[in-house]
């Protein structure tokens, strides 16, 4: 069992709490680029920020190609279920803007997986905009 001194330590940060406000965001699971783009801080703070996630036990890591993907642990206790149950609350709203760029920047992806990589923010703001336009 994951130590709960480790899991709200790990939660003791304002990027780490947007990030798993993310993961509760969404059934999907998250690349790096597309946490990156949602968040716009650095890929190496992202990275840092996720495996102190994933060390405490509160993520999990899949690699399909050149792409990491990373979704809540949420199989792993009670204390994570109860847990993640009060953070969906309570993150929600304080990080609303959070998730409507999640939501933008998941309309990118061609077969529920992700294919654009980093993107700068003009050319991001670019690619929704086109990619918005072509839904019916």
């Amino acid at each position: 069992m994951t130590d709960p001194v480790d899991i709200f330590k790990a939660l003791g940060d304002e990027t780490r709490l947007r990030l798993v406000n993310l993961f509760l965001q969404t059934d999907e699971d998250l690349c790096v680029c597309e946490m990156v783009d949602t968040l716009g801080l650095p890929q190496y703070q992202i990275s840092k920020h996720l495996t102190i996630l994933k060390n405490a036990g509160l993520l999990q890591a899949n690699r399909a190609g050149t792409w990491v993907y990373y979704r809540l642990d949420r199989e792993e206790s009670p204390l994570l279920h109860d847990l993640f149950n009060v953070l969906s609350r309570h993150l929600g709203h304080v990080f609303a803007a959070d998730a409507g760029k999640l939501t933008q920047r998941l309309a990118l992806r061609e077969a529920g997986k992700c294919v654009v990589g980093f993107v700068p923010e003009e050319e991001l703001k670019k690619l929704i905009k086109h990619k918005l336009e072509e839904l019916p």
